[in-house]
């Protein structure tokens, strides 16, 4: 019964086997056909599309080829209308050509023509220098047979003569010229001088050589003498300054050429005063102190300086320089104002005359930088600033102008020239520099003599406070001409022999009187 049973399962399962072997192959089969159709479609559809495109690039293909030909027969007929431009051009060239030959052609037969005539006047010329030469000779036969004189003869008294004359009329043309420059330029100069003046208002105060200090009571005095007057020897010692202490009340008077020196003095002093602590050793290092401090300052006031004049790139040692200017002083006159005014007075000058502005102050500020080391180095101040400049990099015309200031070295540029003037000029201004009556009355004494040591001079006077020199000649002794030579003369020896602020004008004067008397 199981045996069936199995048997019967085992037909059953290999029946429904069959079936779906057979199920399966006829789907499969149906797929494949439905497969194969689309296929087909899809193949059919990539034909027409691709035949689509191919008629569609064959369209473009053939007006990109008509575009093309239509542009190319443009440019055809462009050239062609170029060319026959250029060939009308070309024809009418020729027929230019042409022409001016045929012009060049008559031209040619014209100075033909010419040269035929000119060699026929030529001709005609050289007979007629023939026949002069023979009646100049005949003439210069006659004449040395009249003047018995020879050819040579005359030819030399002649040259002579005209040689005489021509030197006059040079020489006093000459002088004429020389004087209207020299009027020009005076004027011109008294313009710009008179211009930088009016432009430029420098302050002025007179420097003492004494500093007074004053005391909070009597007995201070004492202290600062010190026991068998230690202290006032030491702080004296240590500052190079002397102490004047008298029956002037609370007051004790510091005493030095050197206001350096005395403004260290008196802020050592007052600062004692205020500690109260007076002894040598304190002495020595409040002074030390106050040494050092003033070092500070004095770079300060020289880069206030270079500020206040608008010049930069001044090395560090040369403002220093600049600072201790401004405790230095020449005939009471603080040097590193008078500086400030040079710079001042240079720039001015400089830009009425068109030159470099900048330069021309860097120059008037560093003019008198010897000034501050004169002490210490021997020679000329001028000489002594130049070495100063050259050695700390200043350029060549700021060095020139230096030393030449004073004429130790002789100027020769413009800028030095300018600096002159300016130092001149803040020099010899009222109440700049305090001068004594001695000295001055010498000045005007020497000017006169120079002048009288003159061969023919009669009489000379200093005026306008020796800026002036009249000087009067003997008419029978000299000349109109000499006068003006005698007038140079003058000028040169007082530049020689003295030493003067500005300049000095020299005026010689000739005159002839005739007398007589009506009865």
């Amino acid at each position: 019964m199981l045996s069936s049973i199995i048997i019967t399962a085992f037909i059953t399962f290999g029946v429904g086997a069959v079936i779906g072997v057979i199920v399966y192959k006829y789907f499969l089969a149906k797929e494949l056909s439905e497969s194969k159709k689309l296929a087909d479609k899809i193949l059919e559809e990539a034909r027409k599309e691709a035949s689509a495109q191919k008629k569609e690039a064959l369209l473009q293909a053939k007006d990109e080829i008509f575009r093309q030909k239509k542009e190319w027969e443009k440019e055809c007929r462009e050239k062609e209308k170029e060319l026959k431009r250029q060939e009308q051009r070309l024809q009418e060239k020729e027929e230019r050509i042409e022409k001016r030959l045929e012009d060049v052609s008559q031209k040619e037969r014209e100075l033909l023509a010419w040269e035929s005539k000119l060699s026929r006047e030529e001709r005609k010329l050289e007979e007629k220098n023939s026949q002069l030469e023979s009646l100049i000779l005949e003439q210069t036969k006659k004449l040395e047979e009249v003047s018995g004189l020879t050819r040579e003869e005359a030819r030399r008294l002649l040259l002579e003569e005209m040689e005489n004359k021509v030197k006059h009329e040079a020489a006093k043309r000459m002088r004429q010229i020389e004087m209207e420059a020299q009027e020009q330029a005076a004027k011109k100069a008294k313009e710009i001088l008179a211009t930088a003046v009016q432009r430029y208002a420098g302050e002025y105060v007179v420097d003492n050589t004494v500093t007074v200090v004053e005391l909070p009571n009597e007995e201070m005095k004492g202290r600062i003498i010190g026991r068998e007057g230690r202290n006032i020897r030491a702080l004296e010692a240590a500052t190079g300054v002397d102490l004047i202490i008298d029956d002037t009340p609370e007051t004790v008077v510091l005493s030095a050429f050197n206001p350096l020196r005395r403004e260290i003095a008196r802020q050592a002093l007052e600062r004692l005063i205020s500690d109260g602590r007076i002894h040598p050793a304190r002495i020595e290092e409040v002074v030390e102190k106050v040494q050092r401090e003033m070092d500070d300052k004095l770079k300060e006031i020289g880069e206030q300086a270079t500020f206040d004049v608008g010049v930069h790139g001044i090395h560090p040692e040369l403002i220093r320089l600049l600072g201790r200017l401004y405790y230095r002083t020449s005939f009471s006159q603080n040097v590193l104002q008078h500086s400030l005014e040079v710079a001042f007075l240079c720039g001015i000058m400089a830009a009425e005359l068109g030159l470099d502005e900048k330069l021309a102050k860097r120059a008037g500020l560093l003019h008198d930088i010897g000034k501050a080391v004169d002490h210490e180095v021997e020679g000329p101040h001028a000489l002594i600033g130049a070495d100063l400049a050259k050695k700390y990099g200043e350029s060549e015309e700021v060095i020139h102008a230096i030393a030449a200031h004073h004429e130790d070295v002789s100027p020769s540029s413009v800028l030095a020239v300018l600096v002159q003037a300016a130092d001149s000029l803040s020099g010899a201004r009222p109440g700049a520099r305090k001068e004594l009556l001695e000295n001055y009355v010498k000045r005007l004494e020497e000017l006169e003599n120079i002048a009288t040591s003159f061969e023919g001079v009669e009489k000379a006077y200093a005026i306008q406070a020796g800026r002036e020199l009249r000087v009067m000649v003997d008419c029978e002794k000299i000349g109109d001409d000499n006068t003006y030579l005698l007038c140079k003369e003058i000028a040169k020896k007082i530049e020689e022999e003295m030493t003067y602020p500005g300049q000095i004008k020299i005026t010689v004067i000739r005159e002839r009187r005739a007398v007589d008397f009506a009865k």
